[in-house]
């Protein structure tokens, strides 16, 4: 079932592994769903940290998958495969996808869509499923983050970081972030963060210890790794664990593991884009139920850093690097 398509689109390729200019737009056709899937029509894609590592030449697109950049997007469903009862044609969604977002129309597994939260734009809608797929699955499943328990992310100001700090607060938990600069610390601490801490000035292990006397953390969420890996492991506490989702400083370190032994903490980390299906299902099942209600409550919310064209991809993938921004960042196609 679809409405009437055209044959080609408009999407963004990697012309070769290198900086933000090698994205350029281009002619493709316009993919087909299969048995499970539905076509979106793209109103909004986001634009994620991974999606700057593909284009570098560092993260393949797993086998199957599109290899146009995005991991999310947002907008209309256009044509329905085989087996689809949810989604319907017509439905505006936003779903987690392992490729193809920077584009006209892009196809998503059925159960990987979620609907548009009530009084949300599809520019907000763009910008939760890759950060809250990942946060939810590594901080509250793998992690297991409980009321009352404290929790520092790196990274504070990122997607990923104004994400896990407002979950982190709303399911009741003592939340502590790092971030590079004063703007930065008062953006932790204006979504909730109740210690935010500049790593240019303040040592993390230092104010975690000082703050909690001595105990430590119970959860950590680490995209940096590199030199922060053994300073995470003094600043969690006797069962804490400690997850990595990217690796920005590099992935090795030097580790005494004695401490792991003590103080037995869990070491954990994933990646979410080769998963497969039947995973990603139950995610988005589990933060429907949990999550989407606080969405529309009000008492959650994406901060939207900034958007771009979707042909100003290269000016996306930039202001990405830079770091200078809070928030995300989304392609709008409208």
């Amino acid at each position: 079932m679809s409405q009437t398509l055209p044959a080609t689109m408009t999407a963004i390729e990697i012309r070769e592994a290198g900086g933000p200019e090698v994205l350029v737009p281009a002619e493709r056709p316009v993919p087909q769903p299969g048995q499970g899937e539905v076509l979106i029509k793209v109103a909004v894609a986001g634009v994620n940290r991974p999606d700057v590592l593909q284009r570098k030449g560092g993260y393949a697109p797993p086998p199957g998958a599109s290899d146009i950049p995005g991991l999310e997007v947002s907008g209309e469903v256009v044509a329905v495969g085989s087996d689809v009862k949810t989604p319907k044609l017509g439905d505006k969604v936003c779903a987690l996808v392992t490729g193809g977002g920077y584009a006209e129309y892009c196809v998503a597994p059925a159960p990987q869509c979620l609907p548009v939260p009530r009084g949300f734009s599809l520019q907000q809608a763009a910008a939760l499923p890759e950060t809250f797929f990942t946060v939810w699955i590594n901080v509250f499943q793998r992690s297991g983050l409980k009321p009352g328990e404290s929790f520092l992310v790196h990274g504070g100001t990122s997607g990923i970081g104004t994400t896990a700090i407002q979950l982190a607060k709303a399911f009741g938990c003592t939340v502590f972030a790092t971030a590079g600069s004063p703007e930065k610390v008062k953006a932790c601490k204006d979504l909730g963060a109740d210690h935010a801490i500049n790593y240019k000035d303040e040592d993390f292990v230092y104010v975690v210890n000082e703050f909690t006397g001595g105990k430590g953390v119970d959860v950590i969420l680490d995209m940096v790794g590199g030199d922060y890996i053994p300073r995470d492991i003094k600043a969690l506490a006797e069962d804490g664990r400690l997850s990595f989702i990217a690796f920005l400083g590099g992935p090795k370190a030097e580790v005494n593991f004695a401490a792991v032994m003590t103080k037995r903490l869990t070491i954990t980390g994933s990646t979410l884009r080769p998963r497969p299906v039947a995973v990603k299902a139950a995610l988005a099942a589990e933060l429907q139920e949990k999550v989407w209600p606080l969405l529309e409550a009000g008492r959650i919310a994406p901060v939207m850093a900034a958007s771009f064209p979707l042909a100003e991809a290269a000016k996306a993938h930039a202001l990405m690097e830079s770091s200078s921004h809070i928030g995300k960042i989304v392609l709008t196609l409208d």
